[in-house]
């Protein structure tokens, strides 16, 4: 992989890891509303999924790092989730995308280091 496309998979990564995590403990703080609050707190939640699925089609574009696209069927599950009415089996898809994620930014940091750059 090209450095450019390196640097840019490893800030994205990033950048992608902290939105799943955000969203994730919204999911877990959304559960102990009432039903009415928390419908709206998983609309909202379900924007941000949308947001983070964007910046992982980004990144994949930008990077072409093809992993970036295994990525996105797990967003999409989560959100299928979530408007099913089941927003606690969303975090395990959301974790099973901040997994790889975190191998792509540790792929992309050991890229880094080897050509001593970081």
């Amino acid at each position: 992989m090209q450095t450019d496309k390196t640097i840019i998979s490893f800030s994205q990564s990033e950048k992608v890891k902290s939105g799943i995590l955000w969203i994730s403990n919204a999911l877990q703080i959304a559960e102990s509303l009432p039903p009415g609050e928390r419908k709206g707190a998983e609309k909202i939640i379900s924007q941000m999924i949308s947001m983070i699925s964007h910046e992982i089609k980004l990144a994949g574009l930008i990077s072409g790092n093809q992993t970036w696209a295994t990525i996105e069927p797990d967003m999409d599950k989560a959100v299928i989730m979530i408007d099913s009415g089941v927003s606690q089996e969303a975090i395990m898809h959301l974790t099973t995308a901040l997994s790889k994620v975190t191998n792509i930014g540790q792929q992309s940091m050991t890229a880094l280091k080897e050509d001593n750059l970081l």
